[in-house]
């Protein structure tokens, strides 16, 4: 998916956790088909699974550590269960960077799987989004990068993806709605706690219930409409209802949460057009929403 991505085998795996954790060195290793863009996933025996960076560099191990520090200071605050740290892997031979261990949850993507209520799980979802975004940030902002901040700040990049994009989607229509969602009124009050990539993929579902969000990379401070994403992404007419109506979000904030699912979507196409069919069309269905739903 990536050029300069750093592809990992279920040998170099096996080996690297023989030397460092040795008391799982028994467990069996078998690759986890994934359709994610940033991990290569494996599992270990039935209990772990291990998370390989595709883009590995130094500057990992600083973002690593408090994706495992935010995970268990998220876990007792959030009504669904979220990834649980195990350990952290060190470089070694046939893979340069560091990598993670995490408790198996099981489940299927969201992405794979059908679920019995898409009302109920936009409502469960609704129910972690704001535990989330109720816990105490002690003041925190947000740092700068990443989704979240400013909306206006991401209009070069979606204009330089809406002119890459002119042979895949409706990209005139597409621009209007960005430019409603760009100039909305901005986000004025505190930031709070986002998860900031609620992805199909992101959310797993068990007995079809919404059973687990995983992927804590991402989550930082900034405007809550950025956890508005799914309502696009995931959800037809009813279930988007729902979700807006148990989170309580007003116009201004919806309509900037609009715009950061055309910035992910807009993004995602012309990248992963030839590379990830999956995000590709995951893309697709959120910018025929924004469509449909723009009438």
């Amino acid at each position: 998916m990536h050029p300069d991505q750093v592809d990992v085998t279920s040998g170099v795996v096996a080996a690297l956790v023989a030397a460092q954790f040795p008391r799982w060195r028994h467990h069996p290793v078998r690759p986890v088909v994934s359709h994610g863009t940033v991990n290569a996933l494996f599992r270990l025996g039935e209990g772990i699974v291990l998370r390989f960076p595709l883009r590995p560099s130094p500057e990992h191990r600083d973002e690593l550590v408090r994706e495992q520090e935010v995970a268990r200071r998220i876990a007792p605050q959030v009504p669904l269960p979220v990834p649980e740290p195990l350990a952290l892997g060190e470089p070694g031979p046939g893979y340069p960077g560091v990598w993670t261990a995490y408790r198996w949850i099981p489940g299927t993507p969201l992405d794979d799987a059908a679920v019995g209520d898409p009302v109920r799980v936009a409502r469960d979802l609704a129910g972690f989004v704001t535990a989330l975004h109720g816990m105490d940030t002690a003041g925190a902002v947000w740092p700068g990068r990443g989704r979240g901040g400013p909306l206006h700040l991401m209009d070069g990049f979606v204009q330089r993806c809406l002119a890459g994009s002119v042979d895949l989607v409706d990209t005139a229509r597409l621009g209007r709605i960005w430019a409603g969602c760009r100039d909305a009124p901005a986000h004025t009050g505190a930031d709070v706690w986002v998860h900031a990539d609620l992805m199909p993929g992101n959310l797993l579902v068990r007995d079809g219930r919404l059973a687990a969000v995983i992927d804590l990379g991402t989550v930082n401070f900034g405007d809550p409409a950025v956890d508005l994403m799914p309502a696009w992404n995931l959800m037809g007419p009813a279930a988007r209802d729902a979700y807006r109506r148990a989170l309580g979000v007003d116009d201004a904030t919806w309509e900037r949460g609009r715009g950061w699912a055309l910035v992910q979507a807009i993004g995602a196409l012309p990248y992963y057009v030839d590379t990830n069919p999956v995000m590709a069309a995951t893309a697709r269905r959120t910018l025929g929403a924004l469509l449909d739903a723009s009438g």
